[in-house]
């Protein structure tokens, strides 16, 4: 079945998926970079080059837009954590320490403007704001694997480092804001590994 323009011009459904495809992700980089109320949807539109009744197919409302980028900004962070877990399927600590490099590496990059899920949450404090289901969920998840990773590892309290390393994560992403990627946040491996190494000789 062939979608109708404005107008009597058809569109393929392909083509729509395209012209979707396009929009969240023109409004995926201008959220990130520049903040996500900052972020009109007559820009979005400009920077795609579609027209507005295009996106109003595509996305029902700007926030229905907000909440397709984010997922899709956590699933691509969930796919870099499944593939360090099947790499080290056999060995939690050395997939405990490959995650906490990913995230190094992660926030260290020159593009980086802290974490998609903390930024949303912090623009829109409102629990019932479509996005904060998405975002709280997000850090629960988070929280929840490093939680069944600590417990494969042989610790008087395992709950407490992956709350630790969670916290370090956090940090590490917020420092990164005002102190650049030389400052507090590039120490993120190196005190993640002396939280681990106390963590490991606890009797």
């Amino acid at each position: 079945m062939s979608v109708q323009k404005a107008g009597s011009e058809s569109v393929a459904p392909s083509t729509r998926r395209s012209a979707a495809d396009r929009l969240c992700e023109t409004a995926t980089n201008l959220f990130y970079t520049r903040g996500i109320r900052a972020v009109g949807v007559d820009e979005i539109v400009h920077e795609t080059g579609v027209t507005k009744p295009t996106l109003y197919r595509s996305y029902a409302s700007k926030d229905d837009l907000i909440v397709v980028c984010l997922q899709r900004q956590i699933e691509d962070g969930n796919a870099r954590w499944d593939a360090i877990a099947t790499r080290y399927a056999d060995d939690p600590l050395a997939e405990l320490r490959a995650h906490m490099a990913d995230f190094a590496d992660e926030i260290a990059a020159p593009d980086y403007r802290g974490c998609a899920a903390t930024n949303a949450a912090v623009e829109f404090p409102d629990s019932t704001h479509p996005s904060r289901m998405i975002t709280d969920d997000c850090k629960a998840a988070t929280r929840k694997r490093l939680g069944d990773l600590t417990r494969r590892l042989s610790l008087k309290n395992p709950d407490g480092l992956a709350d630790g390393l969670m916290l370090l994560i956090e940090g590490a992403s917020s420092s990164r804001h005002t102190s650049g990627s030389q400052g507090p946040s590039s120490t993120l491996v190196e005190t993640a590994e002396m939280l681990i190494g106390a963590h490991l000789n606890q009797k």
